[in-house]
């Protein structure tokens, strides 16, 4: 048979029983024997099924190692099935898993944290967290909502894209961000309906902070003075600040200056996280609040310790450590980051705690100022690519313990398995996050100790 041929897709629909979740949150199945020799038998994945289910879906991929299928009918539903707590679930693209139970979601992610543990870092941690977790709804104060003008349906259209579609979902709520913003989508689009450049703003970022909103609207076209003024009746009606957006990032700048304040508070540690309305910060405050109780408390740190923490951003971590009587030299790769890093250090009297290095932490090492120095701890918060580069200078600085904070469960466990079978580390315990209800994002935390 001709590779064309193999990767035909056949006629269904076929039902087969879903065995897994993969990561990106579809259903995993094997296509049915007899439905396309010498397909028998390739894993099939299925937006919407859940394990446990057996399903009827029509073949819309055929890869020569996998298929993908669209769910059809649940003809035998999981009791882990629930009905999603938003009308636009399995429509809009912002969730994949409304309707799987949150105790499931739960558990699924911490299978799927295991499995990487297990699998790619060849270990399994000596205990596993519970989960931490908070609200599974309202929770997202952080998000890029696309923007689209549909002369069509008569109004411009604000929010996620639709499910694996490059169009902008038409929505009016969004159960999933902040009710601030979430649940009033209509009068947003109306306000930028009445734009003359509402054909030309492709998206907008909000930033919610503990007592104050921002709108960073990017803006292909300069508005013109009416268009300010509904600017400045749209941030009224949100009381929010505008900023507009016409270029890169240095062409931020408020519709009618000065910026305001946006922060977040960390009551326990008795910090203020200052931040501007594009940089990063955890979505879901509440989580976030525990996930730095956490680390702090899995970190250990005594009075006098000298950590080094590396990819520290705004000071989400560095400043809490720091009220704990330790020095903090805390490196990333953003130079304004870091200078904001270091205003919220100096506004609250710990600059004299904390040292600051802008460096990339994916390039030259003979660039970066910290290796070859003492520490007695590390704190590692990468993105999704890891922490790779860094392992071996960390492991060499003398550290005792290791706290790594993880977006993707791979790069996690390939670097976890370094700092084992490397460097001599044990993997003392590891957990996932709940930053993302609803969503296939697993976030990770795992702690790494040398021993006494």
């Amino acid at each position: 048979m001709s590779r064309r041929n193999r990767r035909r897709v056949p006629a269904g629909p076929f039902e087969t029983r879903i065995t897994a979740l993969a990561n990106d949150g579809r259903g995993v199945g094997r296509t049915p024997a007899g439905e396309a020799e010498p397909d028998s038998g390739k894993v099939v994945f299925i937006d919407g099924a859940l394990p446990g289910e057996t399903v009827r879906y029509l073949r819309t991929r055929n890869r020569s190692d996998f298929a993908e299928g669209r769910l059809e009918a649940v003809l035998e539903p999981s009791q882990d099935r629930v009905e999603p707590p938003c009308t636009h679930a399995g429509y809009c693209g912002g969730c994949k898993l409304q309707h799987l139970d949150s105790a499931a979601q739960l558990r699924e992610k911490q299978a799927q944290l295991i499995d990487a543990l297990q699998r790619i870092g060849k270990l399994t941690p000596q205990q596993i967290l519970p989960p931490l977790q908070g609200p599974s709804l309202g929770y997202r104060r952080r998000a890029r909502l696309s923007v689209r003008d549909v002369p069509a349906k008569g109004r411009v259209l604000v929010g996620f894209r639709e499910r694996d579609k490059p169009y902008v979902a038409d929505i009016e709520t969004c159960a999933v961000l902040v009710p601030e913003i979430g649940a009033r989508l209509p009068e947003l689009s109306e306000a930028l309906g009445k734009l003359s450049i509402r054909d030309q703003i492709p998206q907008i970022e909000v930033a919610v902070g503990d007592s104050g909103m921002a709108l960073t609207i990017r803006c292909l076209q300069p508005p013109n003075e009416v268009d300010r003024s509904h600017l400045a009746d749209l941030e009224r009606l949100f009381d929010a600040q505008v900023f507009l957006q016409t270029g890169g990032l240095d062409s931020i700048e408020p519709l009618d200056g000065p910026a305001r304040t946006l922060a977040y508070r960390l009551d326990d540690e008795d910090v203020e996280v200052v931040f501007e309305p594009l940089d990063f910060v955890q979505v879901n405050g509440v989580v976030n609040r525990g996930l730095v109780a956490q680390a702090i408390a899995a970190l250990a740190p005594q009075r006098g310790d000298r950590v080094l923490e590396l990819f520290a951003g705004l000071g989400n971590f560095t400043l809490p450590l720091a009220r704990r009587g330790v020095h903090v030299h805390a490196v990333e790769g953003d130079a304004g980051l870091v200078a904001r890093a270091r205003n919220n250090a100096v506004a609250q009297g710990l600059d004299g705690a904390i040292s600051t290095e802008v460096a990339d932490l994916f390039g030259d090492s003979a660039e970066w100022t910290w290796p070859g120095q003492a520490y007695d701890l590390a704190l590692l918060d990468p993105p999704r690519a890891g922490a790779a580069e860094c392992l071996a200078a960390v492991a060499i600085s003398g550290v005792r313990r290791i706290v790594y904070v993880s977006c993707h469960p791979a790069t996690l466990a390939r670097d976890a398995r370094r700092l084992v079978q490397e460097f001599g580390f044990t993997c003392t315990a590891a957990g996932v996050i709940d930053m993302f209800p609803h969503t296939a994002h697993v976030e990770s935390m795992a702690v790494f100790s040398r021993g006494d």
